[in-house]
């Protein structure tokens, strides 16, 4: 089955690779001639383990190619997905759908024959209804039906996430597009993976009852991690207690900076939006963004504690600035927030991040960047954990604290332990939760 994808980000690659390699015949578009062009090259525009060689193997195979062409994408497609960005619009929190209608009048004048234009981006409920009326509007005799196909990837482990779902959502509202979106996903299908055949609506609104669900979950045990270092309890066996019942679930309970990245504050916005907008305030979603603004804060109030009520002339080290490992995505990471108010608060900062870097060096401006812990902590005051990556799972806690002018370590991530910092010589450590 031929498919083109309009939008090579995060979703669209990922997908676009993906359903090449379940043996479809994708092409992949993007306004951006310089993405494409480094695309045609074989680089990829952005970090996820395992995708470089998967992109090159379908490129090779004959199964995956990529233009600046939408018309002779879509031209022959039987399924046409849309996967542009739906970022927050500025001022009222709602998603800006501006790409994918865009989108979809480019598609109305590209389409040939009948095709199912799906959309992939996280939509509001009701936007596939708009989309078919911007392409009827533009193409009256156009022959195509629409659907959702919400993803549920997560950034770092996208891949398997795409090979091996939870579930696959689909919203249609005919036979026809069931029977489309069924082929495609029929090697997932074999597989015995669940495919929830939805309407529309319904497609569309799982995605974001999800997302507010997860960010929740993380959200809650942020509060909880506030009152246990009030009442001398620790988060960590506090999640993992609640964690092992089976109607609660260990995911998404780990206490740290609040959450970050594509979809959780995107998502959490428009939903608090959709509910105003239709008088049904969604009162916990609107509380959730609250608390989650206020945790941020809080790590900065823990740094600045540590380091005896001021960080004004002295050098931090920021370990981890992407919003989760695994990932170059900068987007609403907890380091947007903190790393400002330090070096705003009269802090020196430097950072390390294995793949965050191109992306952290535009939005941080004043950090000096540098590629080794261990350097980077050479006569610094403070050390702080901000995100989990593997190579900062197992540091040297003495080598560091020896560098040190003042060690010091904020650990947000909760790694290590108070007790294994102070027998590596560090005179002040802090976590989240305990």
């Amino acid at each position: 089955m031929k498919i083109a994808m309009i939008g090579t980000g995060y979703v669209g690659l990922v997908s676009g690779v993906c359903f090449s390699d379940f043996g479809h015949d994708v092409v992949c578009v993007d306004k951006d001639c310089g993405k494409i062009e480094r695309l045609m090259r074989g680089e990829v525009p952005i970090y996820e383990p395992g995708l470089d060689v998967l992109m090159a193997k379908n490129v090779a195979a004959g199964r995956l190619s990529f233009t600046g062409d939408l018309a002779a994408a879509v031209d022959g497609a039987e399924a046409v997905f849309i996967a542009v960005g739906t970022p927050t619009r500025r001022g009222d929190g709602h998603a800006d759908l501006s790409y994918v209608m865009a989108a979809a009048e480019e598609i109305a004048a590209a389409l040939t024959g009948y095709a199912v234009v799906v959309t992939k981006s996280t939509v509001p409920v009701g936007t596939n209804r708009q989309v078919r009326q911007v392409i009827k509007k533009a193409r009256p005799e156009a022959e195509f039906d629409v659907a959702s196909n919400p993803e549920f990837l997560r950034e770092g482990a996208a891949i398997d996430d795409f090979m091996r779902p939870d579930r696959v959502v689909v919203g249609v509202s005919s036979d026809r597009a069931k029977e489309v979106m069924g082929e495609i996903y029929r090697p997932l299908f074999l597989r015995e993976f669940p495919i929830l055949y939805t309407d529309l609506e319904t497609a569309e609104m799982i995605k974001y009852a999800a997302n507010a669900f997860l960010a929740t979950k993380i959200t809650f045990i942020n509060e909880i991690a506030r009152l246990c270092e009030k009442v001398g309890a620790d988060v960590k066996e506090v999640a993992r207690g609640m964690g092992l019942d089976g109607r609660i679930g260990n995911k998404f309970l780990h206490a740290g900076p609040g959450y970050g990245g594509s979809c959780f504050p995107k998502d959490t916005q428009a939903l608090a939006r959709m509910g105003q907008d239709h008088a049904v305030p969604m009162q916990i979603t609107e509380t959730v963004i609250k608390v989650n603004d206020e945790v941020k804060r809080r790590m900065i109030d823990k740094i600045v504690d540590l380091c005896d009520g001021s960080v004004n002339g002295k050098t931090i080290t920021v370990l981890g600035v992407t919003f989760k490992p695994n990932t170059d995505d900068m987007r609403d990471a907890p380091s947007l927030t903190i790393v400002p108010a330090l070096i705003g608060a009269g802090a020196k900062v430097r950072a390390v991040d294995p793949q965050g870097l191109r992306e952290a060096q535009q939005m941080l401006p004043g950090v000096h960047w540098m590629d080794d812990a261990y350097k980077a902590v050479q006569k610094a005051d403070c050390v702080v954990l901000l995100t989990e990556w593997n190579e900062f799972r197992a540091l040297d806690l003495k080598k560091l604290a020896k560098k040190m002018t003042t060690p010091r370590m904020a650990d947000l991530r909760n790694i290590y332990s108070a007790r294994d910092a102070k027998k590596a010589g560090f005179e002040g450590y802090v976590s989240v939760g305990r």
